[in-house]
């Protein structure tokens, strides 16, 4: 029986759509010279995982002559937050608290990273405080 994933993207995906996005559009040949700058991987690896990443609907593509280039479907910050949902879902059965408690109790945060953290929770505190 095969195991079904946590997330519905595997690493190499994530790391050609971190690739897609930084370049806003992109062709395979340069989403692959930007992973050989960290590892081996052949032009067929890059271009299947681009097509099922369009085929997932996370990339868009349009031909240009005889190439196609490659921009984002869904914003980083679209998957993102789908990705932590599914998380908090399957893994922390539904509580943010739990993944929070989780991501604090194992991080060593940086005096900086403690108050943008601190920050981010005033924050939420002070519009929850706004009339609306």
């Amino acid at each position: 029986m095969k195991r079904k994933s946590l997330t519905p993207l595997g690493e190499t995906e994530m790391e050609v759509l971190h690739h897609v996005w930084d370049l806003g559009r992109a062709t395979v040949a340069e989403v692959q010279a930007r992973i050989l700058s960290e590892r081996k991987v052949a032009y067929t690896t890059v271009m299947t995982v681009m097509k099922k990443l369009a085929d997932k609907g996370y990339l868009q593509f349009e031909k240009d002559g005889t190439t196609y280039v490659y921009s984002a479907a869904r914003s980083a910050e679209d998957v993102q937050r789908s990705l932590v949902d599914d998380l908090v879902s399957k893994v922390f059965r539904g509580s943010t608290l739990a993944l929070v408690q989780a991501l604090v109790g194992h991080e060593d945060f940086s005096d900086e990273e403690r108050r943008e953290i601190k920050n981010l929770i005033d924050e939420m505190e002070d519009e929850d405080d706004t009339p609306g």
